[in-house]
């Protein structure tokens, strides 16, 4: 299932990561004298803990200059990610990103910023650009898939005065080619690593995205999700994700797995943040009809913003999405206190009928999607020589099978190549069940039978061991139910469970975003959780741990 997660810029700084040796051709040596003004004595810009909300006001203030950001945040990549603990979070900087800082200096100076003006943002690799930035969903059979177009979120980006500074790792194909997944691994950028412990898995698919948020290499990031993708890794990282109702962000351009259930959404290290960046990416577009409703519903997300928002709310608790990690289960209930004494009436839910029905037509309407919409997009794509039908992909896997095949197959790839089509009666009645079981019949239901604003559950357990023999072993998620029905999703941090992040999720019906975004607000003002990683190596590292794992001296006779 796909969610199977400083100091100046000098001149030895490595922005080039290998991924296409074309990349590696564009010069970065002007970015180290790219403003007006001369930088060797300045201070750096302290990127580590900053929100894209501080990163703004800090622009707005002429605190920093967007093209000392970017220096800023690639000194940071290089330090962090390529080199030190070594995540493996991002894997390209953009070639382009020194001239749009630039360029949005120019417009600050003269008076007319944008609403995101030099904000430095990363974007998953399954994400056109129009950049010399590849789009390969971590595959070495899209290397060299320059395609020289912008997706509409990532042009709404661009609009509204962000810097794409580049793409992130991810679990190859968004976790939807082989059943033992290593979430956070690729083909293209190897494996990212939890930057709470290097030994945790980051979780998936927008695997890269998370850590590199959670690290400080960028103001804000974005996923997508077909279930689980972005809530999960925002919650294993200490983030906030949102999962949107499919159909209020354009997907046209994004390499796809379901058309019924794919989106994108922000990672941000705030509420706020979201909010902010939902308001730039949302709205609809004549090239995803799904987006037909969108421009209806979208509203303004940083003006549903209350630290009060939950006061007088009906709150219900899927006890039935808990109960599979002690520890967890303790975080969670001192979340409810929290709610509580912000005024929101807690009803509880037990159980939950059809969660197995659910998962299963759910797999058939992922495996029947997957291959319509990659045949499609590889057929669209301008770029010539490389597999342009799943069962190409499926042989060149096979060919390269060193790299591609080396910690797990790609079981996922051949079902789908196996499928009969949309036309299929039997990914009809999938398709139609799922939604019914998980929308109307489901979270719709829920709501409805206790008069509930929302629902709240635990995104999922901390980040679990990577085991590249054996594969993912997450024990639990609140993510299926909407992801399957299509409603949107928002995780918050809410603890630390054994040193590890865990978040609180809010879950409403369709377009019911900016409600769960006042929510979560509410909840993260309250609950008062920084969070920043330690890049421990280990849990288990630490001398009181180690302590644990010796046997207690016998005693003397």
């Amino acid at each position: 299932m796909p969610h199977r997660a400083s100091a100046p810029f000098v001149q030895s700084v490595r922005p080039c990561r290998i991924v296409a040796a074309l990349l590696c051709s564009v010069s970065w040596g002007s970015l180290a004298m790219s403003d007006d003004q001369p930088h060797q004595a300045a201070s750096p810009y302290p990127v580590e803990g900053r929100s894209m909300g501080e990163v703004e006001a800090d622009l707005a203030a002429g605190r920093v200059t967007a093209a000392a950001l970017v220096r800023a945040y690639t000194a940071r990549i290089d330090a962090i990610d390529r080199a030190g603990p070594s995540l493996h979070a991002v894997l390209v900087l953009n070639p382009d990103a020194p001239a749009e800082a630039e360029a949005s200096d120019r417009r600050r100076a003269a008076g007319h910023p944008l609403p995101l003006d030099g904000v430095p943002v990363l974007v998953k690799d399954n994400i056109e650009t129009r950049d010399p930035m590849p789009t390969t969903a971590g595959s070495l059979a899209l290397r060299h898939n320059l395609t020289n177009r912008d997706s509409p979120l990532v042009a709404r980006l661009r609009a509204a005065g962000a810097v794409i500074l580049g793409k992130t790792n991810l679990s190859e194909w968004a976790n939807m080619r082989g059943s033992r997944s290593v979430s956070g691994w690729s083909g293209v950028g190897g494996l990212t690593r939890n930057a709470f412990a290097l030994d945790r898995s980051a979780c998936g698919s927008s695997s890269g995205s998370g850590v590199a948020v959670s690290a400080s290499l960028a103001a804000a990031a974005i996923g997508t999700e077909t279930d689980g993708s972005v809530t999960c890794p925002a919650s294993v990282s200490g983030l906030v994700g949102l999962k949107p109702t499919v159909g209020l962000i354009p997907r046209t351009h994004i390499i796809p797995i379901s058309a019924t259930q794919d989106t994108a959404g922000p990672m941000t290290r705030t509420v706020a943040d979201a909010a902010r960046l939902l308001d730039v990416i949302s709205g609809s577009d004549p090239s995803d009809p799904a987006t037909r409703d969108a421009d209806a519903h979208r509203t303004d997300y940083v003006a549903a913003l209350d630290a009060g928002a939950l006061k007088g709310r009906r709150i219900g608790v899927m006890r039935f999405a808990a109960g599979y990690h002690p520890e967890l289960d303790g975080a969670f209930d001192a979340a409810l206190a929290v709610l509580r004494q912000q005024g929101a009436t807690l009803v509880e839910i037990p159980s939950f009928p059809d969660l197995d029905a659910i998962g299963a037509d759910e797999q058939t309407v992922l495996l029947t999607e997957l291959k319509d919409g990659l045949n499609a997009y590889l057929a669209g794509t301008p770029v010539r020589g490389q597999p342009a039908t799943l069962s190409a992909l499926i042989a060149f896997n096979q060919a390269h099978r060193d790299r591609e095949l080396g910690l797990f197959g790609q079981e996922l790839f051949l079902k789908a190549e196996a499928t009969k089509g949309l036309d299929d009666p039997a990914y009809r009645t999938a398709r139609d069940n799922a939604h019914r079981r998980a929308g109307p019949d489901g979270i719709d239901r829920l709501l409805a039978t206790d008069h509930l604003d929302a629902l709240v559950a635990p995104t999922g357990a901390p980040a679990w061991l990577i085991d590249t023999v054996d594969g993912d072993h997450d024990m639990g998620s609140a993510g299926t139910l909407p992801a399957v029905a299509g409603y949107p999703h928002l995780t918050v941090p809410m603890a630390l469970v054994s040193g590890l992040p865990v978040g609180l999720s809010f879950i409403g019906p369709a377009w019911s975003e900016a409600r769960l975004l006042g929510l979560g607000y509410a909840f993260e003002q309250a609950n008062h959780l920084t969070l920043r990683p330690g890049y421990a190596p280990s849990l288990t590292s630490d001398p009181a741990s180690l302590s644990l794992l010796r046997p207690v001296p016998a005693q003397e006779p």
